[in-house]
């Protein structure tokens, strides 16, 4: 049961985190236009930095990588907790609660 939490916390984390990112890195552009033109201009002036725009590339592999690492990292972070927690006994568990 703890595992199943975790690994489902785990997963629909992973699945927000690409859309989102996939979705930022698509429309950089516009979102950086409208956090400038809502700030007043002034967030990246491009004569003093020289850069005019954000370059972004979304790659398949970057992103099956973030994916694997994600579920990877979050599938054994709720293993160990998981089977520690399923060898208690549950009223020894609750006694200092």
């Amino acid at each position: 049961v703890f595992f199943i939490c975790g690994a489902f916390t785990g997963l629909i984390g992973t699945t927000f985190g690409v859309i989102l990112g996939c979705l930022f890195a698509i429309y950089i552009d516009p979102i950086f236009s409208l956090v400038n033109y809502l700030a007043g201009g002034g967030v990246w002036d491009p004569s003093i930095r020289g850069i005019y725009s954000i370059p972004a590339e979304l790659h398949l592999n970057d992103v099956l990588s973030a994916v694997f690492l994600s579920l990877g990292l979050s599938f054994g972070v709720t293993f160990f907790p998981a089977r520690r927690a399923a060898r208690m006994n549950p009223v020894e568990a609750l006694r200092y609660e």
